[in-house]
């Protein structure tokens, strides 16, 4: 497949720059395509064929749902089967208030419009309304909600540059829209309001305690608060078992005192590089200077959560590129933010951590 590669100013979006893309996702065609938080590989949401091309592009296994993106509150009903007297459209509608558009994605009941292909099988449906002018602008120009996951092939770091999007899927997709870089760098917070407790099945750019304003009794899934993978522990998103955001390097994730962290990866860096291996560190700016390693990376400074956040994957890919084969990574525990680098940065390192 010859992949269409195109440009689109954020900050100046017109009906005509989305025009093409929108006419592949009518066809059920794949568009990738900038958001506020990670790039995504859009296809028509109704359409059980689009669905599996998205699946067979990313090598996704088919069971793990896909995000569906819609561009205004008022198309919620069309992707869901909410009854507006419920406790899980009040629920909803109070969230989408304060988040949407925004980096919030709801588990809702799946409405008819949307086949079992898109949702891995589920009876309810992920929806979000994304903020990014591309996006909206595409989803507006389709007239159809768009299914997308992150425009990476599976198990990889996601895509925040369309360089990224370019060297996973180029010639598995129809189209990539080069719209610049992603403000956030982490994919959406999904809360699952069907049940009885609110749980959170991944944490992002909206924290726990944003949503418990609007919702106070929303709580975590009991997967995310072990903090390691549990045979015990049954994680409620099909998504939770998979691989995700590795880089083809090994990831360890040290947690100490700054003198125990840097000391520990210091000692582990000179016993990898006397085995021979290439060597890597991920650090805070404000560590940079106390290791021993010629690659160090600098994902942004402690004092700046957001920073460090947009800065995450791309610097995995990174590693990818220099063909590091281990890599040693500070934790991240303090802040609004936490919860969601760390949970990206544990799944990378398949839970590889090191208490010191």
């Amino acid at each position: 497949m010859d992949t269409v590669i195109i440009k689109i100013d954020a900050g100046n979006v017109s009906a005509k720059d989305v025009e093409e893309a929108a006419r592949i996702l009518n066809y059920g065609g794949l568009v990738a395509f900038p958001t506020e938080t990670v790039y995504g590989l859009g296809g028509d949401a109704r359409n059980p064929d689009a669905s599996a091309k998205i699946y067979a592009a990313k090598g996704r296994p088919s069971d793990n749902p896909l995000i569906v993106h819609i561009a205004d509150l008022d198309e919620l009903g069309g992707v869901c089967g909410v009854n507006y007297v419920t406790a899980v459209t009040q629920r909803a509608e109070a969230l989408a208030r304060r988040f949407w558009p925004g980096p919030l994605t709801m588990i809702l009941p799946r409405g008819k419009a949307i086949p079992k292909e898109t949702t891995g099988g589920l009876d309810t449906v992920a929806v979000r309304c994304p903020s990014h002018p591309i996006a909206r602008a595409l989803i507006r120009a389709a007239h159809l909600p768009v299914a997308a996951p992150s425009a990476n092939l599976s198990g990889r770091p996601s895509t925040t540059k369309a360089e990224h999007v370019i060297e996973d899927l180029n010639g598995r997709v129809d189209m990539i829209i080069d719209g610049g870089s992603s403000d956030i760098g982490l994919e959406s917070t999904i809360i699952d309001i069907t049940s009885g407790i609110p749980c959170v099945l991944r944490p992002g750019y909206i924290s726990i305690e944003q949503l418990r304003e609007v919702l106070p009794e929303t709580e975590y899934d009991r997967a995310i608060v072990s903090g390691k993978q549990d045979a015990d522990i049954k994680p409620k998103a099909p998504g939770m078992k998979y691989r995700h955001y590795a880089p083809k390097g090994e990831l360890t994730i040290y947690r100490g005192s700054l003198k125990a962290v840097t000391e520990a990866i210091n000692s582990a860096v000179k016993a990898e590089q006397a085995k021979g291996r290439s060597v890597g560190v991920m650090a805070s700016s404000e560590y940079t200077g106390m290791y021993e390693c010629a690659d160090i990376k600098i994902l942004g400074s402690r004092k700046n959560e957001e920073e460090i956040a947009v800065h995450l994957f791309d610097v995995l890919r990174s590693f990818d590129a220099d063909g590091t084969e281990v890599i040693f990574g500070e934790c991240f525990d303090d802040g609004s933010l936490s919860a969601a680098i760390m949970n990206r940065l544990m799944k990378a390192a398949g839970y590889r951590i090191v208490e010191v």
